[in-house]
């Protein structure tokens, strides 16, 4: 199990000094986001691909995910979305997503996070959904061939935010390459217990996010420690049920501060690992 923190967080540094960063604070493993400013695709051919790849041996830094959630490179948090009723538009994700997919393989990511599809905007929950099925199609097969997972990440106010809604979801999926990127925090946003949630969905966890909330469960990233989720009983759900996945800090509200977000973190954390006899690099 590698503990990583994500390249979000560094948004007013380029990639290659984020990279940097994140390995002389002690982590062993990083989170890509692929949007510029860092690894959007169409801004990085092989060559630039490769000095990317050469940053991470240097630093000793293990890629466990791409982040392929935001498209601030054409749009925004959320859109293009693979739900909209524009096809162009749809085909923007879409895409996206492939290329995603082979840059997961160059760098030796096992997976990819990708959001749902949202905000609804007035869709019909069984239309959006069926939208979002039909998009996957068109990536999945890519996944399969790859070996690389594309885990779907439960977002507040989007097509899927809760337990009950992945589970309606994974019951319509028939391959394995389809999983959950499990974000603690945004099962506690939804009103469920995080450790509760990770047993229920454990059979499809291939990576965790990590950060905390509030306790008025306002979707609000938060330095570990200084909200209001019980960490101790998540990790000790992990071990119960011998996740051995990665995790990564995910703290993009800390651009002005990424470092010291990042340590204080570490301070927090690393106690409640070795208490829970979590195994984290």
């Amino acid at each position: 199990m590698i503990f990583a923190y994500s390249t979000n967080a560094f948004t007013k540094y380029s990639l290659t000094d984020a990279l940097d960063k994140i390995a002389r604070l002690g982590f062993a493993g990083v989170e890509i986001m692929c949007d510029q400013p860092h690894l959007y695709p169409p801004d990085y051919d092989d060559r630039r691909l490769e000095a990317v790849g050469k940053v991470l041996e240097e630093n000793r830094l293990r890629v466990t995910n791409l982040n392929s959630f935001t498209l601030f490179a054409v749009g925004d948090t959320y859109l293009p979305s693979w739900i909209e009723p524009e096809r162009d538009r749809r085909e923007i994700r879409i895409a996206h997503t492939r290329q995603c997919l082979q840059i997961a393989k160059t760098l030796g990511s096992p997976n990819i996070s990708i959001p749902p599809g949202g905000p609804l905007n007035g869709a019909s929950r069984k239309e959006a959904m069926a939208l979002f099925h039909r998009g996957l199609e068109d990536v999945v097969p890519i996944a399969e061939e790859l070996g690389i997972r594309l885990l779907v990440e439960p977002e507040p106010d989007l097509l899927i935010e809760r337990t009950s809604e992945f589970k309606e979801f994974m019951r319509d999926v028939k391959s394995p390459s389809v999983g959950i990127n499990f974000d603690i925090g945004h099962f506690y946003c939804a009103g469920e217990s995080p450790a509760e949630a990770f047993e229920d969905l454990f059979e499809w966890v291939g990576h965790v996010h990590m950060e905390d909330i509030g306790r008025s469960r306002i979707h609000q990233h938060l330095v570990p420690g200084d909200g209001a989720i019980d960490f101790a009983g998540v990790f000790e759900a992990m071990k119960q049920l011998g996740y051995t996945g990665d995790i990564a800090l995910e703290l993009y509200p800390y651009v002005n501060g990424p470092e010291i977000a990042g340590r204080k973190s570490l301070e927090y954390l690393r106690p409640l690992f070795s208490e829970t006899g979590l195994d984290v690099g």
